[in-house]
C-alpha cells in the first residue's frame, strides 16, 4: 500500500479553513452573510471613552474594514452591537463572541473567527476579565497579529480601550480613585501591566483612561504616568477620553478626534521631570515648579478635523495647553499658552 506525506502546513491550513467554517461556541450570534470574505484593510486604533457609542468612530473603522466581517469581543453581555454595527455602513457580516475563561480564549474556533476579521471592537465592562481570561492566550496573539501584520482596525470602549495602551491598568483589585492613587502611589489597587499584552503602533509608552469628563479620572491618570516613570524607567504619556469620544489613529500616527466631549494627550514634561516623591505609603509629590506634567485638551466634532500627532506627541491645529502637577497629594493644574 502506497503511504501518501501530508506536509503539516498543509493539514494546520486545513483545519484553521474548516474551523472557520464552524460556527464558533463563544458566538452569541450573526448578522449578515456567515460566509467568510477577504478585503483590502488599513490599519487603525480606536479609543473611545464610554458611555453613548460614537457613530463616525464606527464608521471610521467600517471604512478601514473594507466592508467585510466585524467582530465584536467581549467577557460580558449581549449582541447588541450585532445590529448597531451592521447598520452603520456596508459590512459582510457582524458576529459578536463572549469569552469568559482562558478554555474559550485557546479555542481553535474563537482563534479562527478573530483571525477571519477585518474590524476587531472590544466592549466596555471590567478590564480585569479582559486581563484575566485574555492575556497569554491565543486571542492576544490573534489582535497583535490582526493589528501589526494584517493591519486592520481595532477599537475598544471604556474597559476595552483601557487595555488598548502598552502601559494599562488591569484593576485586578478593583477601581482606583484620584484620592487613593494620590494618598499612596503603591496602594493595593494600583498595579499597572507593561509592554506585555496588547501592542498597538503608537501606543507603545502610553496609557489610556476613560470616562474623562469625571474629575476623578484625572489625578489617577497623573499617578499613573509618575508610576510609568518611577518604575520603568520612562518618560510616561497617557491619553484620557470623555464618554462620548473617540480618538481615531491613523496608519500615520495622526489621532483624530470625534464625538461630543474632549480628548486629553498628557505626557511627562521631559526626562528631568521626574516625580519628587513617588514611594510607597508616601502621598505622591510631583511639582516641578507646577510644570510636572503637559497636556493638550482637543474638543471633538462629527468630522473629526481636530487631530494629535501620536508619532511626534504635538498639536496639529490649535489645541489649549495647560500643566498639571501634585504637591505632597493635591493635583492642581494651571493654563499654559495657546499653542497655534
Amino acid at each position: 500500500m502506497n503511504c501518501i506525506i501530508v506536509p503539516l502546513s498543509v493539514i494546520t491550513f486545513h483545519v484553521l479553513f474548516l474551523v472557520g467554517e464552524t460556527k464558533s461556541s463563544a458566538s452569541l450570534g450573526l448578522i449578515g452573510d456567515a460566509t467568510d470574505v477577504i478585503r483590502p484593510t488599513s490599519g487603525g486604533t480606536v479609543l473611545v471613552g464610554g458611555g453613548p457609542d460614537v457613530d463616525a468612530a464606527m464608521q471610521w473603522m467600517i471604512n478601514k474594514s473594507g466592508g467585510g466581517d466585524f467582530v465584536v469581543l467581549r467577557a460580558t453581555g449581549t449582541d447588541a452591537y450585532n445590529s448597531y454595527i451592521y447598520n452603520l455602513g456596508s459590512v459582510n457580516s457582524v458576529e459578536t463572541l463572549l469569552i469568559d475563561s482562558r478554555t474559550l480564549a485557546n479555542d481553535l474556533q474563537v482563534e479562527a473567527t478573530i483571525l477571519g476579521a477585518e474590524a476587531v471592537f472590544i466592549t466596555g465592562g471590567n478590564q480585569a476579565n479582559y486581563v484575566n481570561y485574555w492575556k497569554d492566550t491565543k486571542i492576544e496573539d490573534a489582535l497583535n497579529y490582526l493589528r501589526n501584520t494584517k493591519k486592520i482596525p481595532i477599537g475598544g470602549t471604556s474597559a476595552g480601550c483601557a487595555i488598548l495602551g502598552g502601559t494599562y491598568f488591569p484593576a485586578l483589585y478593583g477601581t482606583l480613585t484620584t484620592n487613593d492613587a494620590l494618598d499612596n502611589p503603591y496602594n493595593r489597587y494600583l498595579t499597572l501591566g507593561h509592554n506585555d499584552f496588547l501592542n498597538q503602533p503608537y501606543l507603545i509608552n502610553v496609557i489610556t483612561d476613560t470616562h474623562f469628563n469625571n474629575p476623578d479620572r484625572r489625578g489617577r491618570l497623573i499617578t499613573f504616568l509618575a508610576r510609568m516613570n518611577q518604575d520603568y524607567g520612562i518618560v510616561g504619556r497617557g491619553i484620557g477620553v470623555d464618554e462620548s469620544t473617540a480618538v481615531c489613529i491613523e496608519s500615520n500616527g495622526t489621532g483624530r478626534i470625534f464625538g461630543t466631549g474632549t480628548a486629553f494627550f498628557l505626557s511627562q514634561n521631559g526626562p528631568a521631570y521626574k516625580p519628587e516623591v513617588c514611594t510607597n505609603t508616601s502621598r505622591l509629590d510631583w511639582y516641578r515648579h507646577r510644570q510636572a506634567v503637559t497636556a493638550y485638551k482637543i474638543i471633538g466634532n462629527k468630522d473629526g478635523s481636530e487631530s494629535f500627532d501620536l508619532k511626534t506627541w504635538s498639536q496639529v491645529n490649535s489645541k489649549i495647553h495647560q500643566y498639571y502637577y501634585v504637591n505632597r497629594g493635591v493635583l492642581g493644574f494651571f493654563l499654559g499658552e495657546k499653542k497655534s
